[in-house]
């Protein structure tokens, strides 16, 4: 069906096209029955205004949108993010449109295209690796840029971090601590900035301590559960495994725990004969971390804090600031809640956490 247009609602109504206007955008000056009368034509032929064209007829340049790219919305770290960018947004009068790239370069491109043909305000990006350059003509266009959690390549835009570096390294060296020399690094793609800065961390607090990093206990690429158990399976296979786990985010930190195994794994919580838990510290703070048994022990970064801090960031741009840009640091807050002060030489047992036998 035809999309119905303000001249149907007028016909329908049976006045002119002025007054529906003046319904529509709430301008004062139309008499209570005939705004009634309009309102009722509008719902009857589910009429929706086309602000596109509206702030074409107008001349302005603003659409009252922007676009949010991020790796994964089902990473719980870029849903509070997104949340948090959505508040700010909405505070302004502006509609998020949300795009995830599964880090994936050529879905990112056409993730941004369908953004900018939309011709929203700007943009806020969580970069895949490549060259940005491809931005610097919707950017000339108009298009304002913000990178957050990652910084761009080839682009010299605002950018929101946290220091994973610094985090990374303080977790490790609560490991160490506590008398852990075999400490294990679970990683996400090498390629991706965050997590070589976390595994950065890792070697920066081993070295500290004059340990010289074995390559046999750090594995990288873990993009799902089943990979994180196999490479948490192979890590207890080596002839001197570890007594401690880093793992570098929320998700890989949900395979270490997950039990999907079954009753015959080696995490089974009935088997008396089953490897010694490790201690286990993750990057990212988990909703029901204080839970488990024991409580989970990570490196917390604030999402909310992120989201918010590249959305102001946005919206400064959008209306007018053309200072320099910013690269703006925000540091973590290590949370010790007990995985990670199990001390290297306990030999006890699983117990019924999974947090207590990763």
């Amino acid at each position: 069906m035809k999309r119905p247009t303000m001249k149907d609602v007028a016909e329908a109504a049976g006045v002119s096209l002025m007054t529906v206007s003046r319904v529509v955008s709430q301008t004062p000056g139309v008499s209570p029955d005939t705004a009634a009368r309009v309102e009722q034509a509008v719902r009857r032929l589910g009429y929706q205004r086309n602000d596109n064209a509206r702030n074409l007829r107008q001349k302005r340049l603003g659409t009252s949108t922007i676009g949010l790219v991020v790796d994964d919305l089902a990473n719980p770290f870029y849903a509070l993010m997104a949340r948090s960018i959505e508040d700010e947004a909405h505070r302004r009068g502006c509609v998020v449109l949300v795009g995830s790239t599964n880090d994936e370069p050529r879905r990112e491109r056409e993730v941004i295209a369908a953004f900018t043909a939309r011709q929203v305000d700007g943009l806020i990006i969580v970069p895949t690796i490549g060259s940005h350059g491809f931005l610097k003509p919707a950017m000339e266009a108009g298009t304002q840029v913000v990178c957050v959690d990652r910084p761009a390549k080839d682009l010299d835009v605002d950018t929101v971090t946290v220091d994973n570096r610094d985090g990374a390294r303080r977790a490790v060296t609560h490991l160490l601590d506590h008398g852990h020399t075999r400490i294990a690094y679970l990683g996400d793609r090498y390629d991706i900035w965050t997590q070589r800065e976390r595994h950065a961390g890792y070697l920066d607090a081993l070295r500290a301590r004059g340990l010289a990093p074995d390559p046999a206990l750090v594995r990288h690429g873990l993009r799902s559960h089943p990979e994180t158990r196999l490479a948490l399976a192979a890590l207890r296979a080596l002839p001197e495994p570890p007594s401690a786990l880093f793992s570098s985010n929320d998700l890989i930190t949900l395979g270490v725990l997950d039990r999907a195994d079954g009753p015959d794994g080696p995490d089974d919580p009935e088997t008396t004969d089953g490897p010694a838990p490790m201690a286990v510290v993750g990057f990212d703070d988990l909703p029901l971390a204080k839970r488990l048994n024991p409580p989970l022990t990570v490196v917390s970064q604030d999402p909310v804090a992120v989201g918010s801090t590249a959305a102001n960031l946005l919206f400064a741009r959008i209306t007018g600031d053309r200072s320099a840009p910013r690269q703006v640091v925000l540091l973590t807050r290590f949370v010790e809640r007990r995985s990670g002060e199990r001390p290297a030489h306990r030999t006890d047992h699983p117990t019924d956490s999974p947090a207590a036998a990763p």
